[in-house]
């Protein structure tokens, strides 16, 4: 097992250009791994009817979906810490890849029901198509500028909570939160993206490739996640 050592690494920012250079590829690459693996695994559980099962397992009840948000948020923070680790490599990707299958699980119903709206897989499509144009234009925004949007995190971390309490108390009362709560969270998985992008280069160290894709990730992700939610909030079918 490879021993690591983050306390010895380099701030990217600092780093020699060439070595800046690399971490940035490497994260990248994972990424695009991450993505890849996560479209493979969901493509898997809808097909083999896992989706299926999982969407009557929520129906039953209310708390059901506040179980599986609960258990998503307990893996979620295993994750990352493995992903975090200085201990070693291997544990690292451990992290990165049960945040993958966890997100892959939670993002079933979501994409089980969007098929069915669009069984050519328009919705999916374009939602995707969106936010690979926001991610670029966002990954440029930080790199080109290179401001540390660092400041960002604490009204992220409160903007966070107040959209978990809204997301919960639609579950316990059986509101529809609607499509301007959709628009108002795809700016703030916009500044999420912008945000985890930006440190990258100015709070992760050189050798943290594999916890700084999975930041990317689940920024991606959330983004995704209410691109596609606002697409289908447009169909006039919730």
């Amino acid at each position: 097992m490879s021993q690591l050592d983050m306390s010895t690494g380099q701030i990217v920012a600092n780093a020699a250009e060439s070595e800046r250079a690399n971490f940035i590829k490497r994260t990248y690459v994972h990424l695009a791994g991450a993505i890849a693996a996560f479209a493979v695994i969901e493509t898997l559980l809808i097909k083999s009817g896992v989706a299926l099962s999982f969407m009557g397992m929520l129906s039953g009840s209310k708390w059901s979906w506040l179980i599986v948000l609960g258990a998503f948020m307990l893996v979620s923070t295993v994750a990352n810490n493995w992903a975090h680790s200085g201990i070693s490599r291997e544990k690292q990707y451990m992290g990165l890849g049960l945040f993958v299958i966890a997100e892959a699980i939670i993002f079933m119903p979501l994409i089980y029901m969007a098929l069915v709206r669009a069984p050519d897989g328009h919705l999916l499509q374009n939602a995707a198509i969106v936010t690979a144009a926001l991610v670029a234009g966002l990954t440029f925004t930080a790199f080109s500028t290179k401001i540390n949007f660092s400041f960002m995190g604490r009204f992220l971390m409160i903007g966070g909570f107040v959209a978990m309490g809204l997301i919960l108390a639609s579950i316990m009362f059986g509101f529809s939160l609607g499509l301007w709560f959709s628009g108002g969270m795809i700016l703030f998985a916009a500044a999420s993206v912008l945000y985890s992008t930006s440190n990258i280069i100015h709070e992760y160290h050189t050798e943290q490739h594999v916890a700084a894709s999975l930041s990317l990730f689940s920024s991606v992700g959330l983004l995704f996640w209410y691109i596609l939610q606002f697409f289908m909030s447009m169909g006039g079918d919730d």
